[in-house]
């Protein structure tokens, strides 16, 4: 029976395209992890909008949406630009020094923040409850940042593990930053600002240490472009049809790919540290998904909560 009601509601397409969408976006990380060993990191950001940008645009022309990427608020999509320039450059600092499943132990408390963020910007009531959530939350961070012993990638306080929690804050003002123009503008006017700041406003930031691009990186360079690309579709499409607390859980699915490229491609695992606090910050964004269900359902009953 509930097999059939999430056919019924989308749900389980839904599901689907978010573990696509995880995927293609793992494999984007694994691709920027690989150039950030040879390339500055605000350099890969201008390459992830350079790349980008081409698909981007086809797919707006095959859509016939151009005109819905001409009127937008400016000063909105102007942040959002800063901030994905932040938020990727500091990304791939984060996984130039850690495994990618230590690096996204750390990224999940950007749903965390994206809750407490939205009382102060988008005047949303956040239940007390929430509150304790967010905080355990943060716990987990604090313990999967403690050091153990000698070994710095048993723990994250490190320039990697402070960069990535500065991605996560500038994913979290980036998302609520979306959802206030999202109420006046098209999703492709967002992405397609986001890609022409990043190319635009990365490169121009990285010129002065620009490193020539190597002929045998041309294949990560196509790689990188096809995973973001494939990645926002797929999670648009996620968000589409079904319902955001059935789908949003699969996010730490990343999870998985994370501890699958580390051990293909790096040969590493994370520390205890890492699975304690991973398991700590994605029990209260499960949490927190479970209640803010339970609260839409009451509200879509009439009830009380």
């Amino acid at each position: 029976m509930r097999l059939f009601r999430s056919l019924a509601s989308g749900n389980l397409r839904s599901i689907v395209f978010m573990l696509m969408a995880v995927g293609f976006f793992a494999l984007m990380d694994a691709v920027l992890k690989a150039l950030s060993a040879r390339y500055p990191a605000l350099q890969i950001a201008a390459l992830r909008g350079m790349t980008a940008l081409p698909l981007v645009m086809v797919y707006i022309t095959w859509r016939r949406k151009w005109r819905t990427v001409t009127k937008i608020r400016w000063p909105l999509h102007v942040l959002r630009g800063f901030l994905g320039i932040g938020m990727i450059a500091l990304f791939t600092m984060g996984v130039r020094e850690l495994p990618l499943s230590s690096a996204y132990t750390l990224f999940f408390i950007a749903p965390l923040l994206i809750t407490a963020l939205s009382v102060p910007v988008l005047k949303e009531r956040v239940p007390a409850t929430h509150w304790w959530a967010i905080a355990l939350g943060f716990v987990g961070v604090l313990i999967a940042l403690r050091p153990s012993g000698s070994d710095l990638q048993a723990g994250f306080a490190t320039v990697g593990g402070l960069a990535t929690l500065g991605a996560a804050l500038g994913y979290a003002i980036t998302a609520i930053t979306g959802r206030l123009a999202s109420r006046t503008d098209s999703s492709e006017s967002l992405v397609l600002s986001l890609m022409l700041f990043m190319a635009i406003g990365a490169g121009l930031l990285a010129w002065p240490q620009w490193v020539a691009i190597q002929p045998g990186d041309a294949p990560l360079l196509l790689a990188l472009a096809v995973t973001g690309f494939c990645g926002q579709l797929t999670i648009t499409e996620a968000f589409r049809h079904g319902q955001a607390s059935a789908v949003a859980p699969f996010e730490y699915s990343a999870l998985a790919w994370g501890l699958g490229l580390d051990w293909l491609i790096w040969h590493t695992l994370p520390g205890p540290a890492t699975w304690l606090g991973a398991v700590i910050i994605i029990g209260s964004g499960l949490y927190l998904v479970r209640r803010e269900k339970r609260i839409t359902e009451t509200h879509a009953s009439g009830e009380h909560p």
